[in-house]
């Protein structure tokens, strides 16, 4: 599953170390040398123009100093070099890889989208040893946005519900989600989400797990729950279709394997 490796350890001020590896971002696309998947090291970034407020101390991990930078063109320091998306690096390299990698875009997202005050626009500072930038003119302050959703599996009997969302990058079947919005619990979310979606209602809420899900800065809150009432009623504009599976049915090809969605279903498919 995609996270952070136990081993991983954060840091928030920069490390003096002599080859740091730098997770170099472009609008979500990592910066790798092709022939061996790996990141650029010190030498090759020399070549690129990656300002130094714009390199973010990440931490260490198996004995090497990580940092996380952006740039606003796709620029290559040589010609093995390429930007790959996030979501097409699953299955192809290390979990415990790409779980700091999934950190370190959460971090230079962060600090790109939040070059100016949202009160004032004036440039924000970035506060020593804390993450956190803050405006100088009017003291507002800024902390890497983290944004809570809800997961939920619903049970009846031996079946399961599997929804396909309209709008998902994979078009599989998975558990019902949904973001949480100003004021709800992770429960009052869990059943607004699946009266709206689905017009049904559910009782006996249980916590699953959780994940930090970088696409991009979402938080995955993953619960069960049983039916209660209705019958299934679509919302278009969210759900292209949802149904019951038991362990008599064909199954549909079920979530990447690096999601906690994948985890919750196999945790609870009937045999």
């Amino acid at each position: 599953m995609l996270q952070t490796p136990a081993t991983f350890e954060p840091v928030i001020r920069p490390q003096d170390h002599d080859h740091p590896l730098t997770f170099v971002f472009h609008r979500g696309e990592l910066l790798l040398r092709n022939s061996v998947m790996g990141l650029p090291d010190a030498a090759h970034l020399r070549g690129l123009p990656l300002a130094p407020e714009r390199i973010h101390p990440l931490g260490l991990w198996e004995g090497r100093y990580y940092q996380a930078a952006w740039l606003d063109e796709p620029l290559l320091p040589g010609a093995d070099f390429g930007y790959h998306g996030m979501r097409g690096l699953f299955g192809v390299l290390d979990d415990g890889f790409l779980g700091v990698a999934g950190r370190a875009f959460q971090l230079v997202e962060w600090a790109r989208t939040h070059r100016y005050c949202g009160v004032c626009a004036t440039a924000l500072q970035l506060l020593e040893g804390e993450r956190c930038y803050k405006c100088p003119n009017c003291g507002h302050s800024a902390y890497p946005r983290i944004s809570p959703a809800m997961m939920v599996l619903v049970r009846k009997g031996e079946q399961v519900l599997l929804a396909m969302h309209t709008n998902s990058p994979y078009q599989r079947y998975t558990a019902l989600a949904g973001f949480l919005e100003a004021g709800e619990s992770v429960e009052e979310a869990i059943h607004r989400e699946v009266f709206e979606e689905v017009g049904l209602k559910v009782h006996n809420l249980k916590y699953f797990g959780s994940q930090s899900w970088p696409f991009p800065h979402s938080l995955m809150l993953a619960y069960t729950a049983d039916y209660l009432d209705g019958e299934i009623r679509v919302q278009p504009s969210e759900i292209a279709d949802a149904r019951w599976f038991g362990p008599d049915d064909a199954w549909p090809e079920l979530p990447v394997k690096v999601s906690i969605a994948a985890r919750l279903i196999d945790a609870h498919r009937p045999r």
